[in-house]
């Protein structure tokens, strides 16, 4: 089909805090929307960028300029809604063509009340961000565009990404379970801080029993499961405000039991450690970064979704209330921490996404790793 008439002609700005804006046309649903403009420099794999929790409260921009090609299907959300703010695109897709698609990007935003716009030269824009940084913004279209002195009076008076508390906004309210894929060997207790479903069928094939726990989950309720391993997701918002999880984490490396973080997992673990965080310029973002793994030295091609990192050394093995720990992986853009590791207790975390959903497989070892933990536990 053709881009929907609703936005094809309906006139939308994007506006930055800093008081740039952009012309475009309204994609998706017509209105207004705020939150932090990031890029994410993924080919591919929309569908579960748009899914993932972990972009809540962000106005994503894809720096690739086609997007919608392959349209929307119900198989490839990584939750069960769209949870980016706002979307930004060059230059929609008139008519997706792929055998799996069901409806059209456009559609899938405007049922959604997803505001995007098209028609933007997100080249420039991801440009600017990367000089500026990350930053408050604002989308508006149809009848939400008076004078752009007023929407950037809008735009900065929308929260900050720093400081916000998030996990719990987006993560499961009931704790569920995902069943083992053939035989069961282990019981894991995911922490949900904004879990991605690839996340627990990864383990599922590995023959792990998931029992998904919301944010809030205690100590206690976490080992009634009688976890052989706990697991810590991925998830939005600053980790200097998730004391619950850094807590709950500390409880775990007190009983010694594995556990693996990914993303906000290893900020949770740098913290629980004794380390800080701090906020990135403008993150990282796509399925394209290049991460060492200092322990084999092998680099991968990995999935990322982060706009904070921990602040640890890289040159030495820390000494930490929990024994001794260092940095496992680091990006070789520009040298950030992208995992950490106890080396006294069974414990370790990555800054990506080794569920690769979407993205390169490069990182699947890792769950293999946890269970490699789990099997030297149990002996």
């Amino acid at each position: 089909m053709t881009l929907s008439t609703r936005g094809a002609q309906t006139p939308a700005v994007l506006v930055l805090e800093d008081g740039r804006a952009f012309r475009g046309r309204a994609y998706g649903a017509v209105g207004e929307t705020f939150g932090e403009a990031v890029f994410s420099t993924g080919m591919t794999g929309y569908q579960e960028t748009l899914t993932d929790p972990s972009y809540h409260r962000q106005v994503v921009v894809m720096t690739a300029p086609h997007v919608g090609n392959t349209g929307v299907n119900d198989e490839d959300p990584e939750s069960g809604r769209i949870w980016v703010s706002g979307y930004v695109v060059r230059d929609p897709a008139r008519k997706p063509s792929n055998w799996r698609s069901q409806r059209s990007l456009d559609e899938e935003l405007a049922a959604q009340g997803v505001v995007g716009i098209s028609g933007v030269d997100t080249r420039a824009l991801t440009r600017h961000l990367r000089e500026r940084g990350a930053m408050r913004v604002g989308i508006f279209s149809g009848d939400a565009i008076p004078d752009e002195g007023t929407l950037l009076a809008k735009v900065r008076q929308a929260p900050e990404m720093t400081g916000a508390d998030l996990s719990a906004e987006v993560a499961t309210k009931e704790a569920y379970v995902v069943p083992a894929i053939g035989t069961k060997k282990f019981t894991v207790a995911a922490i949900d801080l904004g879990i991605k479903g690839m996340t627990p069928h990864r383990m599922a094939e590995r023959g792990i029993e998931v029992h998904v726990l919301p944010a809030t989950a205690t100590l206690e309720e976490v080992y009634a499961v009688r976890p052989d391993g706990v697991f810590f997701s991925n998830g939005p918002g600053d980790p200097s405000t998730a004391d619950h999880p850094v807590a709950l984490m500390r409880g775990v490396l007190e009983r010694s039991t594995p556990l693996f973080g990914i993303c906000f997992g290893n900020q949770i673990l740098g913290r629980a450690l004794g380390f800080g965080t701090y906020k990135l310029k403008y993150g990282h973002r796509g399925i394209n970064q290049p991460v060492q793994d200092r322990t084999t030295g092998k680099v991968e091609v990995t999935a990322h979704n982060h706009g904070f990192a921990v602040d640890a050394p890289l040159d030495k093995v820390s000494d930490t209330e929990f024994g001794r720990a260092e940095v496992s992986h680091v990006c070789l853009n520009d040298q950030v921490v992208e995992g950490l590791q106890l080396l006294d207790r069974p414990a370790f975390s990555v800054q990506y996404h080794p569920e690769a959903a979407a993205g390169p497989h490069d990182a699947a070892y890792l769950f293999d790793r946890f269970v490699s933990l789990m099997e030297g536990q149990r002996a």
